[in-house]
């Protein structure tokens, strides 16, 4: 190896050093501590990159964007902040996700306490964040207005706003609909008795939301997140004022609650319908023996 070869695999070797030494000195011990700031900041990342797309699409009027690039971007933008998280709290990013998983028995009250509080945060804070990207095409596309209703409306680039022919009752089984099939197949894709290898976990999961945009995204445009719609709602608050949470008869509830109810329904019916059938794999053991018929060692299939 030449001089140079040497030199640079030194100075990678001091560069890793360097980074387990920060490691180290930062990395947080206690679980719930690591797993909040890991939601956060997934959160903030998904929030960033999906109402990116978001504001990509009305503020370009609705020619930069279709709407399958919405369902397309939202869904690697889950993917990718997974994998992001997949060694942490696993990446929920959202509280329907969360207290699914409580009545589950994956996950205490106490962390999806703090879970809801941080992921709000995070989505608010990344909603803020695409906003400051995106300012001077606010202001190119509306001027210096800004409306919730209209041809030059921009509320919706932070949250969903039903049409007015859109009843708050369709609106509720709407969320609860698609909430129930996200958290429905993502007790299918972490069930271990399916074997669904945990590196393909975040893809499959981004997939089921690029599916769900594609058949229910029709009437709210499928926020089915609490967290999603309620974080960036409280930053436009101070950008539209409080018709944000008036509007049409004070929707503004209907995409924090339904979902919560419908992630536990759709847990449960993966459960009551296949899960709780699904038959154990039954390990055979095998005893191998030499020539001489004499054992070697066990080996065991599942």
């Amino acid at each position: 190896m030449s001089s140079q070869g040497v030199a640079i695999n030194v100075r990678m070797a001091a560069e890793l050093e360097r980074t387990e030494q920060v490691r180290a000195k930062i990395q947080i011990k206690n679980p719930l501590l690591r797993n909040a700031l890991s939601e956060f900041f997934g959160t903030f990342i998904l929030l960033f990159i999906g109402i990116g797309i978001v504001m990509q699409f009305i503020l370009s009027n609705e020619k930069l964007n279709t709407w399958i690039n919405i369902n397309l971007g939202w869904g690697l933008a889950i993917a990718f902040c997974v994998y992001l998280c997949s060694k942490t709290s696993g990446g929920h990013f959202n509280p329907a996700v969360s207290i699914a998983f409580v009545t589950l028995g994956k996950l205490p009250v106490k962390d999806f306490l703090v879970y809801c509080v941080v992921q709000t945060i995070g989505a608010a804070l990344g909603s803020l964040a695409a906003f400051g990207i995106y300012y001077d095409q606010f202001n190119k596309f509306a001027g210096a207005s800004r409306h919730i209703i209209g041809v030059k409306a921009t509320a919706g680039c932070f949250c969903s706003y039903p049409a007015f022919h859109v009843s708050n009752t369709t609106a509720f089984f709407d969320q609860f609909a698609g909430t129930a099939i996200l958290v429905l197949f993502v007790c299918v894709v972490i069930d271990k008795r399916n074997g669904i290898p945990a590196a393909a976990h975040p893809l499959l999961f981004g997939l089921v939301v690029m599916m769900i945009g594609t058949s229910l995204g029709m009437n709210l445009g499928y926020p089915i997140n609490p967290a999603r719609d309620l974080g960036p709602r409280l930053i436009s608050y101070f950008i539209y004022g409080s018709a944000v949470f008036s509007y049409h008869s004070y929707y503004f509830w209907v995409p924090v609650i339904a979902p919560l109810v419908g992630a536990v329904a759709g847990a449960w019916s993966y459960t009551f319908f296949v899960g709780a059938h699904i038959p154990d794999q039954r390990e055979t053991t095998y005893v191998l023996v030499d020539e001489a018929n004499q054992p070697l060692k066990l080996a065991t299939d599942a």
